[in-house]
């Protein structure tokens, strides 16, 4: 509704401007016509004056276009006419009619699009979230509209701080436009709150007023102030008393009478306290004497009871004291004949234990014997066959050897070491490790005389093993 009551409003300055427009074009067309004839008149010839009138558009030489723009102008009264029927209410405020012809008329305009009689209608707003308005206790307060002060009984100004919030009630909105001041604060609360104070005030004392009644004060006014503004259409929703100031003589007083009774109810209250301690002492001593009392005759009594119950039960407890040592009697014997039937079980376990010992140690000592004897004739068994062995081979050796004697020369250069290059070998053979086989082999080799003369003089055998060997 807000973008059609713009563009009405748009449409209605456009069709405005059009109308005029329009008429400032046909007068300066006019101008213009009048001037070319003026011209066209004064000319030489009449060619002059057709040639000019043969520039002009058609249809421009009657007059200007007055019913036209009066058609345009009509035109455009509409929509603004429709624009102006049209009121938004915005959100915290609320509204009301006030007719030119019959005033203001019942109900009100709630936050929203209304309809209402253009010309003859106009709507007055007004704010209908919660305000505050606060008093001072003394001068210089921040955003305060009044410095409020009030006469105790006794006649001592004091000064209070006060803050009111109350709101207009939407629905008293014709009453309230018909009937109160524009500035509702000022002129409406402000009163009826220093009134009402002022009025309940002379009903206390000032101490009163500063300590024990004081919010037995507030509640008393806050009540008078919301009963006298809902009268008028105002919604008080609370009524603070924020401060007191009392006059300073007072107040240095009151400090000093109240330090002073301070101190009073203090040792009063020392006072009670020792008194209920020594109270509580005496009854703790009465209530000790009591239990001690009780306890000892409880005592006694569980004495009494304790010696009719050891009675009673010596009765009972001698048979079963002889029972019990009959049992004790009968169990010893049993333990005594079972210990005796251990030691003989275990005597005898011990017998059969050594036999067997002794007779595992006797088959072990027949093994061992026996092995001792299959390992000895192993042995000599396999010496007998070694020896045997040893025999052959050495009588197959020394049947080798008589028939290859150059073979022991063999054997002994292969045996030497690489290093030496010369041995020579004496036919005696006192310094030569194989002159023993050497002389069993050849038995002609002649003893005596040089390494020369033996080789000259021996038998070829001889001189062959008297030869020189070389090795490398």
């Amino acid at each position: 509704m807000i973008a059609l009551k713009y563009l009405l409003i748009i449409l209605g300055i456009g069709l405005f401007g059009s109308a005029g427009a329009l008429v400032a074009y046909d007068v300066y067309v006019s101008s213009q016509l009048r001037r070319l004839l003026r011209r066209s008149i004064e000319g030489t010839a009449g060619g002059t004056s057709a040639g000019a009138t043969s520039f002009l558009p058609a249809g421009h030489f009657g007059p200007v276009r007055w019913q036209r723009a009066l058609q345009l102008t009509l035109l455009a009264i509409v929509p603004l006419l429709i624009s102006k029927s049209i009121v938004v209410v915005p959100d915290g405020t609320a509204g009301v009619a006030v007719s030119q012809f019959s005033g203001v008329r019942p109900g009100t305009l709630y936050p929203g699009v209304h309809l209402v009689t253009p010309l003859v209608d106009h709507v007055a707003l007004y704010d209908t979230r919660e305000q505050v308005y606060l008093t001072a206790a003394t001068e210089g307060g921040k955003n305060v509209k009044e410095l409020l002060t009030l006469q105790a009984r006794e006649g001592l100004n004091i000064g209070i701080a006060v803050a009111v919030r109350y709101r207009i009630d939407p629905r008293r909105l014709a009453y309230i436009h018909a009937n109160l001041p524009e500035d509702i604060g000022d002129q409406v609360v402000a009163p009826v709150v220093a009134s009402t104070y002022r009025s309940l005030a002379p009903n206390y004392v000032t101490r009163e007023i500063f300590a024990v009644k004081r919010e037995e004060l507030r509640s008393k006014a806050a009540d008078a102030i919301q009963a006298r503004l809902e009268s008028d259409g105002i919604l008080v929703r609370e009524v603070v008393l924020r401060d007191i100031k009392l006059p300073e003589e007072y107040a240095k007083g009151l400090e000093g009478l109240l330090l002073k009774e301070q101190e009073s109810e203090r040792l009063g209250t020392e006072t009670e306290i020792k008194q209920k301690e020594v109270k509580i002492a005496e009854l703790e001593a009465e209530a000790q004497k009591a239990r001690d009392v009780k306890q000892a005759e409880a005592q006694a009594q569980v004495r009494v009871l304790q010696a009719k119950a050891e009675s009673d039960s010596m009765q009972y407890t001698l048979p079963l004291k002889q029972k019990q040592i009959e049992q004790s009697k009968l169990e010893a014997e049993a333990r005594k004949e079972a210990t005796l039937q251990n030691a003989e079980a275990a005597a005898q376990a011990k017998v059969i234990d050594s036999r067997a010992e002794i007779e595992r140690q006797r088959n072990l000592a027949d093994a061992e014997a026996n092995r001792i004897r299959v390992t000895a004739d192993a042995e000599a068994n396999r010496i007998r066959v070694t020896a045997a062995a040893d025999s052959e081979r050495m009588k197959f050796e020394a049947a080798v050897l008589k028939q290859n004697p150059m073979l022991i020369q063999k054997i002994i250069a292969e045996r030497l070491s690489d290093k030496l290059q010369i041995i020579m070998v004496p036919t005696d053979g006192r310094n030569f490790f194989a002159s023993d086989v050497l002389r069993s082999a050849f038995s002609g080799v002649v003893p005596s005389g040089n390494a020369d003369e033996t080789d000259q003089d021996a038998p070829a055998p001889a001189r062959k093993q008297a030869q020189v060997l070389k090795t490398k």
